[in-house]
């Protein structure tokens, strides 16, 4: 089984996420993303889903999908395992925030 883990920026953009959506929608509907959110975080770990390029201005290795309004960036490890790098918001400047996060 594939396996992933979760790196230092893409854990605190969980914590801002459900914070975000607690605070707007609710407890119950804050725990239903970041379960989601998990959800696809496995399916990236056994490519359930598509593994696309990081677009080639970010200057980076790494791949990318979408859940709902964000985007998760993850890269492979030496290890194999999927390293969850960041996930931003689909209003974020990317490139920008990107390049700050893939720094832990």
């Amino acid at each position: 089984m594939a396996s992933y883990r979760i790196q230092q920026a893409a854990s605190r953009r969980i914590d801002e996420i459900y914070v975000y959506t607690r605070d707007i929608w609710g407890p119950d509907q804050a725990e239903r993303y970041i379960r989601g959110m998990f959800t696809r975080f496995e399916h990236i770990a056994t490519r359930q889903i598509p593994w696309r390029d990081v677009p080639p201005e970010f200057n980076v290795d790494g791949f990318y999908c979408r859940y709902e309004h964000h985007y998760i960036y993850w890269r492979v490890l030496t290890d194999g395992a999927v390293g969850i790098v960041t996930i931003l918001h689909e209003r974020m400047h990317q490139i920008d925030q990107f390049r700050n996060d893939a720094r832990y």
